[in-house]
């Protein structure tokens, strides 16, 4: 057949299939539609609401919610509806509701299983007179990437915006299938008049669900029969009250709310391959997990395994005063030699420069999972004869362990028995002995007990280590220096980070090159071009390595420089930074850089022959509290107690005295918290030295005005100025 020919026969067959295609999506668009909007929609004529609601800025008149999972055939399928009845009541939330913004399902591939996605979306509007304009989405979307976006013109004060947002997702045959868990409030921004739940399941599909912080019990409405085997499942909720959900704040722990997780297993045998907490059978509703079931399902999780040869002869050059000083020392080799060893392999491969990992040997050993590390890691300590257990905690965001439902909500800790107990979270490059994510300290979690360093044979309730403000805090160093005819100034800082403050700098700041030829040299192994023995393959590695190396680089200084300019919102010139410690060894070593930049003028105006220089404003960004969040009637959720020490020395001018320094001087402190601040003048330098600090994680509402005080204080500090007097 002639190629152009079959060319032309295949873009008709194309074309053919596409309007097909096409023509059915509409129709199932129109279909769902009439699901929501038809005559019998109860919520059609719902146009009023409460008189107490009056002054709020929106209410919602309805929000239905249904999730179904059935299974058509051999596959499994999952959907969707979300349905909103809002009221708008004034400007901030017609220009709110004036763009809707979305993301639409596609169709891919998983674990061999075709998946495909459907999404709709219905938007209308309805007028004060009962008028209903409805939107074509298919005609008024604009696409940006991945996002969508509709525009909804001409809203009024008074007027209803109804829409709702259906996905469906089928996936192919499977025998055991974990749907991501669901964690919500029932509360929003806004009120709502009337809040329902609904969900669906048939056969081999097991659900876990319960409600929290007083919202109302699922109820089962709908038993299966011979004939039918749908089981729905419902809870209402009328005359919800809006939460401003500020900072600081953890929804899931204060608000109602439900949790859920549904699992799809199609026989006996794949229930019990499931690695969940699942209900005995699928007409019961899971709505807690007890600590026998947690000992239950990790039992053999955590069974200790691994090749110990390299671990050994790591050892054999070593002595140790104690096995603390053991463990840590171990822990660091292995996060080397299993991990940050291999670091640059990844990034040849991912960069098609070269494949690198046969320079490894047959079978290079590479932890990319906690749970190999901890296998491997047990290993050791039951070669070495060293205690140990394991930690099942929650983090703080999701309740109290004894609350717990869902297997993702759950971390899991090391605790190593030695003289000192060593406490093992994560194992990535930053990874340190006892440090722990803040969000785990001091709270509840289940011990698992470990016989014979091999057996678990018991669990009991533990309170986890915390750490305090002091330990978790961060000195920054500030040097100001004003050019001659004070066209600007040029700034050099110094920062130092411990304890919990370190950890985030160093996922921001640090590249893997900034350690990764620190650990070569510490445990001598070979960087990656080293393992190359072709001399012509190495010099065209190297090369185009170099380039890699400087792009990653550069952009690493531009992301840190626009960082640093967004700290004092200026524009900042002639950035440089330095890393001088990466703080990767240990709870007390800190995480230390360098740095320095010039700004233009912004912050100096002229005063006659003097000037005015805006000083407040290089202690950076400071929390800055509206009125509405100085009315917070929520409880206080922080991430950890820290402390921020700033020191800013200017260099006085040659020929110039300061005045103001009075404006300066701070002293709040409280059972909260606090910040202090005081200059002085020594020579040609002024030096203000400054203290904020957050005593605890938590405080209760009762004392955010005590916080609001110290806050406050720092906020005003940024608005400070100081006079340059000519003399």
């Amino acid at each position: 057949m002639n190629k152009n020919i079959l060319s032309i026969t295949f873009l008709v067959l194309f074309s053919i299939t596409t309007i097909a295609q096409s023509k059915k999506t509409l129709e199932k668009q129109e279909e769902i539609k009439n699901l929501v909007w038809n005559d019998n929609d109860p919520y059609k004529k719902a146009m009023d609401i409460p008189e107490n609601w009056k002054k709020e800025s929106a209410v919602f008149l309805v929000k239905n919610i249904k999730y179904i999972y059935n299974r058509p055939g051999n596959s499994i399928e999952y959907t969707k509806i979300e349905r909103d009845r809002i009221k708008l009541l004034d400007q901030a939330a017609i220009t709110e509701y004036s763009e809707l913004k979305y993301t639409e399902g596609n169709v891919f591939y998983r674990e061999m299983s075709r998946v495909t996605n459907t999404f709709f979306l219905g938007v209308k509007v309805i007028k004060p007179n009962g008028e209903e304009i409805e939107i074509d989405v298919n005609q008024e979307s604009v696409s940006n990437n991945e996002e969508k976006k509709i525009a909804i013109p001409s809203l009024e004060k008074g007027d209803i915006i109804d829409y709702y947002f259906y996905t469906n997702t089928i996936v192919g045959e499977n025998d055991l299938y974990q749907y991501k868990p669901v964690e919500n409030t029932i509360g929003d921004t806004y009120p709502i008049a009337k809040f329902e739940f609904l969900l669906e399941t048939e056969d081999d599909f097991f659900l876990s669900f319960n409600t929290y912080n007083g919202a109302p019990k699922l109820q089962q409405t709908v038993e299966p029969t011979k004939k039918d085997k749908k089981r729905v499942y419902s809870f209402n909720a009328e005359n919800v009250e809006r939460n401003d959900f500020p900072r600081w704040f953890f929804p899931l722990v204060e608000l109602p709310s439900y949790k859920f997780q549904v699992l799809f297993a199609r026989s006996g045998k794949y229930e019990k391959r499931a690695y969940a907490f699942i209900p005995e059978d699928v007409n019961t509703v899971k709505t807690n997990v007890s600590k026998e079931e947690i000992f239950n399902l990790y039992e053999d999780k955590f069974k200790p395994y691994g090749d110990l040869g390299d671990v050994e002869r790591f050892l054999k050059k070593k002595n140790f005063a104690t096995n603390e000083e053991k463990v840590k020392e171990v822990f660091y080799y292995i996060r080397h030699a299993y991990f940050t060893n291999y670091i640059e392999a990844f990034v040849m491969d991912e960069s098609n420069i070269m494949y690198p990992f046969e320079l490894y040997g047959k079978n290079p050993i590479i932890f990319n999972k906690d749970e190999e590390f901890v296998r491997f890691f047990t290993a050791f300590l039951k070669d070495n004869k060293i205690d140990y257990e394991i930690i099942i905690g929650t983090q703080r965001y999701n309740g109290d362990i004894k609350d717990l439902l869902l297997e993702s909500n759950i971390s899991f800790i090391l605790k190593v028995n030695t003289e000192n107990p060593v406490y093992i979270e994560n194992f990535d490059p930053y990874a340190t002995p006892n440090q722990i994510s803040p969000l785990l300290e001091n709270t509840s979690a289940y011990a698992l007990k470990v016989v014979d360093r091999k057996h678990i044979e018991d669990i009991e309730t533990v309170k986890l280590p915390t750490s305090n403000y002091k330990e978790n805090n961060s000195t920054e160093k500030t040097n100001l220096t004003i050019a001659p005819d004070f066209s600007g100034i040029s700034i050099n800082r110094s920062f130092e980070y411990n304890g919990q403050t370190k950890l985030d700098e160093q996922k921001n700041m640090l590249m893997y090159y900034d350690y990764v030829y620190e650990d070569h040299e510490k445990y001598e192994t070979e960087p990656i071009l080293d393992r190359v023995r072709n001399k012509k393959d190495k010099e065209k590695y190297k090369k185009e390595y170099a380039a890699l190396l400087k792009n990653l680089k550069d952009k690493q200084q531009e992301k840190i420089k626009e960082r640093t300019a967004g700290e004092y919102s200026l524009e900042i010139d002639n950035y440089s930074f330095k890393i001088s410690k990466n703080g990767r060894f240990g709870k007390k070593d800190s995480f230390e850089y360098t740095d320095e930049f010039t700004i233009d003028n912004d912050l100096i105006k002229t005063a006659g022959k003097n000037y005015i220089l805006d000083l407040g404003k290089m202690l950076g960004s400071q929390v800055d509290l509206s009125n509405k969040e100085k009315g917070r009637s929520n409880n206080i959720y922080m991430s950890y107690p820290r402390s921020y020490n700033y020191q800013l020395t200017l260099n006085i001018p040659d020929g110039y005295s300061v005045s103001g320094i009075e404006n300066l001087n701070s002293n709040v402190e409280n059972e909260t918290g606090g910040f202090l601040s005081k200059a002085t003048i020594n020579e040609n330098k002024l030096l203000i030295e400054i203290q904020k600090f957050y005593k605890h994680n938590y405080e209760p509402n009762a004392n955010w005005k005590k916080m609001v005080a110290f806050l406050e204080a720092a906020s005003q500090f940024t608005q400070a100025k100081i006079l340059l007097k000519k003399e």
